[in-house]
C-alpha cells in the first residue's frame, strides 16, 4: 500500500494531508493499544511490504499480552511453515494457559 499512497499524494498533493489524517485512525500501532486479547505477531526483517518499523511499532504499543516471532533473513513470505508452526504452538500454549 506504500506505493499505492505515494502514487495517489502525486496526484493528489492538496489532499495528502487528510489522507494522512484519515489514515491515522487505522493505524494498528495506535489502535493496538487499547488491546486486551493475547495476541502473536511476526516480523521478516527484509519485508518491504509491512516494513519492520510499524511492525514494531504496533507491537510495541500493542495493549495486551504479546510475543513476537522475528524472521531475520526474510522478506514479506516471513518464516512461512516454521510460523505456521510458532503459531499452533503459541496457540496451544495460550489456551492451555486459560
Amino acid at each position: 500500500p506504500y506505493a499505492e499512497l505515494l502514487s495517489w499524494c502525486r496526484t493528489h498533493p492538496d489532499l495528502a494531508d487528510q489522507a494522512f489524517s484519515t489514515l491515522s485512525y487505522f493505524d494498528v500501532a495506535v489502535l493496538g493499544a487499547t488491546a486486551t486479547a493475547p495476541a502473536l505477531f511476526s516480523v521478516a526483517m527484509h519485508d518491504p511490504t509491512c516494513p519492520p518499523s510499524t511492525v514494531f511499532a504496533a507491537y510495541n504499543n500493542y495493549g495486551g499480552d504479546k510475543d513476537i516471532r522475528i524472521w531475520s533473513w526474510h522478506e514479506h513470505e516471513g518464516g512461512q511453515s516454521r510460523q505456521r508452526a510458532e503459531q499452533v504452538a503459541w496457540l496451544a500454549k495460550t489456551l492451555s494457559a486459560s
